[in-house]
């Protein structure tokens, strides 16, 4: 079940300084960007029938655009929650020069922005500035003023003005109101108050603009939704090229290793069987290359078998699995875990974990003349704290320059990658070393103990 924490008091104070960064220069900015969208804007429009006028309009909109992406940095800086900004080539991908320059005034986003900068921000912004000038006033005046209380005139006081009102007109008051020490204690509390308070206006203020921003300046979830199914699709265009890619490598690894050994361990037994009465030295040679063919054909089938889960994987976890893998490989690895050894994850993720570790250590040892390899597990998580990916690091020392040629190692790897909703970086320099860098989402988190 999900659960919402409160925010705490001293949450508040420790954004109190970036909203201020956020709401005091708002007064400046907005005016300016009023100014400037409805000046480009409206001598556009009026100068449209000359033609100029176009251009003239569409910077606005554009202008109108760097105002909202400037919000949305701001906001950012405000410590508030990120907000997704629109693809901005999306009504004009595919076109010319002259569509793409035209491709604002059609796009609902450039207009939204210009309504933004134009007419909504001003407004809201004007009033935040207000409230928030006028509430860190009070709050620093009254706070401070024992300070510089004996160097004011009392006359210049409102409170000693409201007293000396009800006085005149024959309210009978106790002497402690009339005291000034009394006047400088209540302005005190006043200030306090407004200072105590200063967090929760300033939070609440910048919210505002956050929540219109969110609205009006963000990406649609309609747009976000269509971008995820394009995102769905291709990663299950390459989980099926990557599947179709591993069993074709499997198919031509049998076909031509153990495949061919085990026909030949056929023929020597047919020869030795026929040898047997006859030359019984010549049949005992026969079934000696026999016995070695059947050695070097179970030596490449376990080689082959490490394509599939290996049963160390599924009793004891990945970090388990991959110190076998290490201690397999033809050449000194190291493995690395900054999970915690006990730690399952969901089956499906160390599975695939494990087969790009294995790929890559394997394009190690055939390709990159590297004298060590070390192999990284990490996860990494969110601005909430929680793990939202497995990331997979694979180093060798080797000779460097390596790619990812269609139909090699590298390639499956990162079609195996992109099927899973990752990404796969290659990070190999001439002279290396080589880094294959495979970041996995975790989808559903970690997965019981077994």
């Amino acid at each position: 079940m999900e659960t919402t924490t409160r925010r705490s008091y001293g949450r508040y104070w420790a954004g109190l300084l970036p909203e201020l960064g956020y709401l005091l220069p708002l007064l400046p900015i907005v005016i300016v960007s009023l100014s400037v969208l409805m000046t480009l804007f409206w001598t556009g429009v009026g100068l449209i029938p000359v033609f100029v006028g176009v251009f003239i309009a569409l910077a606005a909109l554009f202008v109108a655009r760097g105002f909202g992406v400037l919000e949305v940095w701001r906001l950012r800086g405000a410590l508030f929650p990120a907000i997704t900004p629109p693809r901005w080539d999306r009504a004009a991908r595919g076109g010319g020069a002259l569509t793409k320059l035209l491709s604002p005034v059609v796009d609902g986003h450039y207009w939204l922005y210009l309504l933004h900068g134009a007419i909504v921000n001003p407004i809201v912004g004007v009033i935040t500035w207000s409230i928030t000038i006028t509430w860190l006033s009070i709050a620093l005046a009254g706070v401070g003023f024992p300070l510089y209380a004996w160097f004011v005139p009392e006359d210049s006081i409102g409170l000693v003005h409201l007293v000396q009102y009800l006085v005149d007109n024959g309210a009978v008051l106790p002497e402690f109101l009339i005291n000034s020490v009394f006047h400088v204690a209540v302005l005190f509390v006043i200030g306090l108050v407004f200072l105590l308070t200063l967090p929760f206006v300033t939070h609440g203020l910048t919210w505002v603009h956050h929540a219109i921003a969110r609205g009006m300046l963000s990406a649609w979830r309609s747009e976000e939704l269509r971008e995820q199914m394009a995102d769905l699709s291709a990663s299950r265009s390459a989980a099926v090229a990557a599947e179709g890619t591993a069993l074709r490598r499997l198919e031509r690894d049998i076909h031509d290793g153990p495949q061919q050994r085990l026909v030949r361990l056929q023929m020597d037994l047919a020869s030795a069987e026929r040898q047997l009465e006859k030359d019984p030295d010549a049949a005992r040679e026969l079934i000696t290359q026999a016995r070695l063919q059947s050695k070097e054909a179970l030596e490449e089938l376990r080689a082959l078998s490490r394509g599939f889960a290996p049963p160390i994987l599924m009793d004891r976890g990945l970090i388990a699995a991959l110190e076998s893998l290490a201690v397999r490989s033809p050449i000194p690895t190291h493995v690395e875990a900054l999970i915690p050894a006990d730690m399952r994850l969901q089956p499906e993720l160390e599975r695939n974990a494990y087969f790009i570790a294995a790929e890559a250590l394997t394009n190690v040892a055939k390709h990159a003349r590297a004298a060590n390899a070390w192999v990284r597990i990490e996860q990494r998580a969110d601005d909430s704290g929680e793990p939202r990916w497995l990331d997979v690091v694979v180093t060798d020392d080797g000779a460097g320059g390596a790619s990812a040629v269609d139909g090699h190692g590298l390639a499956g790897i990162a079609e195996r990658v992109r099927g899973l909703g990752g990404t796969m970086e290659l990070v190999s320099p001439v002279g290396g070393p080589t880094h294959v860098i495979a970041h996995l989402p975790v989808a559903n988190g970690v997965a019981p103990a077994r």
